[in-house]
């Protein structure tokens, strides 16, 4: 496959001013072949219709090219990049967690190198944190006794035999002299402090193959105990004591490997064993008639070990045990019996090692993110600077299953892409009515737009969709077929390989762009959102452009301005005729009024869905993202804003000459003045209401944010106390649609298809939940809209459900 090259044309910015008018075009070179992306979409096109073309969900899964490197047999020596990779556990361990030597042949960037992270295991949780510790060089023969290591720990850690290791260590002697590039770095133990000042503990690296021969010149003081001599009789033959201890064993008999912890200095092949249920018989005994083995040096010492370590996904928030974990279990094993496979292997790091495939997935994880935002900010001329982690959480979906991931920042992002898109349109197309505003901005912001500019951008392969599986995890140096990177794509001069496709939904796309641009927008500002926006092909700007109306009338004659601008927070209009202008509905002809609230209203909605999600998002950072979505949707919607109406008297003030209208607007008020009115969050009403006064909340809005020439905070300031007291975390109203879905889920209910209609003017919702093939609940409620006798459906539904 040719690489496709992605470059950036056209001048960038030379100040913040400049970035926000300027047009970026993405261009794709194919075969050489220059062609214009559609991600070049502008704002004057929006009402055009994007590509025809059905998405494709099996998008590519990309591999970042800091981990895949060639083969290089004939160098003297290589270079490597030594990282420190600490382990902590936070609760009281029997086993020690020793560190992890991890050598690169790129260098990591810098907030990548010191990153940290904790992982969650069955007691607890282990805080990981790496730390550069040396360059050095190595030369091809210690390289690939580091790769037959690693690759043996790491076969036995995953496979729990030895039955793929032997073919795989022979692909590696035959791998070396291949011209390839596949998933190559070095995961190797640390040196102890008696081995200082090497960073890499060589003699357990040395460990694999054991060779039985070098026993005569390898001794250490073991000191063994009292009734056992230095030496042991093993399936390799005599070996001294110090060789078996802290040592991986395979057992023929049983096909199961263990670790070697030391001996056990009271019991040999002739001391009694007693299995549950069964009356006591020597090891001896058991082994003959268990397995027809005869124990020929029943008088030597017992080893004592344990089971191999199962490899787990150790990213998982609130991860738990589910099983019996059998490595703390110990058992007795004669050393006859026994193949050395390593040696030295302490149990600490093997216990170590199963950890490494979690850490290595987080830190592929983080490389995919410094290489998207590269690609993104290759051209930047402005100090826009990202963390690499919040841009691996815009990137991580819910599905990954790990204690971050997209949704506060795509409801952030959202909300600034609807703000950004409708006070652009608004200026831009200042002679256009809501309807066509509203259509030109769905052209922009619909999820097929924005999957459409995702793809073209290239961004399907930077998604973290899956949970980690580390079954799939591809052990470094191991030169399987199908770990080869043959595809790769090309960008700002360097490579980003392509490791086979996955299943990618459109919406996810669009998420994640909208998790982007909230990920610029949280640490960058809005220059750097609307840099990303336009980096990916949405045209926007922030300037300001006088809204040019022609209003004959003397808004003080039709309004009370004073006391509106009171209840606005004693905001003072600089052109009443906004204020006039919001509060005027379509069916109120005048001359000298050309204009209804809606346009206004158009911009208002999008200003304060931003600044009511901003201020959430700012005023709760560790809050979850469940909750910054449900909090957002209890302040940000036409029931709260219609409340917020009525409390504050704006009702009256709005003119209007339809008397249905008017009507209803009565009709809303008295049934609102039976609620409570201390707050007004959203889902709490059990009645409907007019939306004209909800309109008329987004209009004022929209009327002081022209006013104050694009002011936000001045919205935000003057429309704040009007929803007071905002929603806090402890004040949240569970939202019983929400609750219907979830008790729903928890109590493994079917949901039927609910059935609705509307019959003069009367809305019916019937709800119907069933187990098992039997129907559990059906409830039924009308009111005079859809989503009112939908909310009144589920809190009926909840009430009774509970109440049995």
């Amino acid at each position: 496959m040719e690489p496709i090259n992605i470059e950036i044309d056209g001048t960038h910015q030379q100040s913040a001013a400049a970035l926000l008018v300027e047009e970026a075009t993405i261009n794709i070179e194919i075969d050489g072949t220059q062609q214009q992306s559609a991600a070049a979409l502008l704002v004057e096109e929006a009402t055009q219709e994007l590509a025809s073309e059905p998405y494709d969900d099996q998008q590519p899964s990309y591999v970042p090219p800091e981990l895949v490197k060639p083969w290089c047999s004939n160098d003297a020596s290589i270079l490597y990049h030594c990282y420190l990779i600490q382990m902590k556990p936070n609760f009281c361990s029997d086993i020690p967690v020793n560190d992890i030597v991890l050598g690169m042949r790129s260098e990591l960037d810098c907030d990548v190198a010191n990153m940290n992270f904790d992982l969650g295991v069955g007691k607890g949780t282990i805080t990981v944190n790496f730390k550069k510790a040396a360059e050095i060089h190595l030369s091809s023969e210690q390289i690939l006794q580091c790769r037959r290591f690693q690759i043996t720990i790491f076969r036995i850690l995953m496979d729990h035999n030895l039955q793929k290791l032997e073919e795989v260590l022979e692909r590696l002697s035959v791998g070396q002299n291949l011209e390839v590039e596949s998933i190559d770095y070095l995961l190797l133990p640390a040196a102890r402090m008696h081995q200082k000042p090497f960073i890499i503990d060589w003699e357990c690296v040395m460990s694999v193959p054991f060779r039985s021969e070098e026993n005569s010149e390898y001794h250490v003081d073991s000191s063994p105990p009292n009734n056992c001599s230095r030496v042991l009789h093993t399936k390799n033959g005599i070996v001294c004591t110090c060789r078996i201890q802290n040592s991986l064993v395979y057992t023929p008999h049983t096909g199961l490997l263990y670790c070697i912890t030391g001996l056990l200095d009271d019991l040999n092949g002739n001391s009694l064993l007693r299995p549950r249920r069964r009356r006591a018989r020597s090891y001896k005994t058991h082994y003959e008639q268990k397995h027809g083995i005869k124990l020929r040096f029943d008088q030597q010492l017992l080893l004592k070990g344990k089971h191999i370590f199962k490899v787990q996904n150790y990213l998982q928030s609130c991860r738990q045990q589910t099983e019996k974990d059998s490595s703390r279990i110990s058992v007795e094993l004669p050393p006859e019996l026994c193949s050395i496979v390593m040696s030295p292997l302490s149990v600490s790091n093997l216990y170590s090692f199963s950890f490494v495939p979690s850490i290595m997935h987080r830190l592929e994880s983080l490389l995919l993110a410094v290489n998207l935002k590269r690609m993104v900010l290759d051209r930047c001329t402005e100090n826009v600077t990202i963390p690499t982690i919040k841009v691996l959480e815009a990137i991580t979906t819910k599905h990954c299953q790990e204690n971050l991931h997209l949704e506060s920042l795509e409801a952030l992002g959202d909300s600034f892409l609807k703000y950004a898109a409708s006070q652009q349109l608004f200026k831009t197309y200042q002679n256009d009515d809501e309807g066509d505003l509203t259509e030109k901005k769905e052209k922009i912001i619909s999820n097929a737009a924005l999957c459409k500019l995702g793809c073209d951008c290239k961004l399907p392969g930077f998604i973290r969709n899956e949970c980690f599986d580390p079954k799939k995890w591809i052990i470094p140096g191991d030169y399987s077929e199908s770990y080869f990177l043959n595809e790769k794509l090309r960008f700002n001069e360097k490579n980003i390989y392509i490791r086979g496709t996955r299943k990618v939904k459109g919406k996810r796309v669009a998420d994640v762009v909208e998790a982007l641009i909230g990920a610029f927008l949280s640490t960058g500002g809005e220059i750097a959102a609307i840099y990303f926006m336009n980096w990916v092909g949405i045209k926007v700007d922030l300037a300001h452009i006088p809204y040019e109306r022609h209003f004959q009338v003397q808004p003080e004659k039709l309004i009370d301005i004073r006391h509106l601008e009171s209840l606005l927070n004693n905001y003072s209009f600089r052109d009443p005729s906004l204020l006039l202008e919001a509060l005027t509905h379509g069916s109120y002809m005048l001359p000298q009024i050309p204009g209804c609230y809606e346009r206004l209203e158009f911009l208002g909605d999008a200003v304060l869905d931003y600044v009511i999600t901003a201020h959430l998002y700012n005023k709760y950072p560790d809050m979850s993202p469940e909750l910054l979505t449900d909090m957002r949707s209890a302040s940000v919607n036409n029931v709260c804003y219609a409340r917020t109406a009525v409390r504050a008297g704006l009702h009256k003030h709005i003119l209007a000459s339809d008397s249905v209208l008017h009507t209803d607007i009565a009709n809303t008020v008295n049934n609102f003045e039976r609620l409570s009115m201390e707050s007004t969050f959203g889902w709490e009403s059990e009645t409907s209401f007019s939306e004209v006064l909800a309109d008329i909340i987004e209009s004022l809005a929209g009327a002081i944010f022209v006013d104050s020439e694009y002011d936000k905070n001045a919205v935000f300031q003057s429309i704040r106390p009007l929803l007071e007291p905002l929603v806090t975390p402890e004040t949240m109203p569970l939202n019983p649609v929400k609750e219907f879905h979830d008790y729903c889920q928890k109590m493994q209910y079917i949901m039927k298809k609910p059935v609705k209609s509307i019959q003069n003017g009367v809305a019916t919702r019937t709800i119907e939940v069933e187990a098992n093939g039997v129907v559990k609940h059906t409830h039924t409620s009308t009111a005079s809209n859809n989503d009112t006798a939908k909310r009144l459906a589920c809190k009926e539904f909840l009430r009774l459900s509970k109440g049995n």
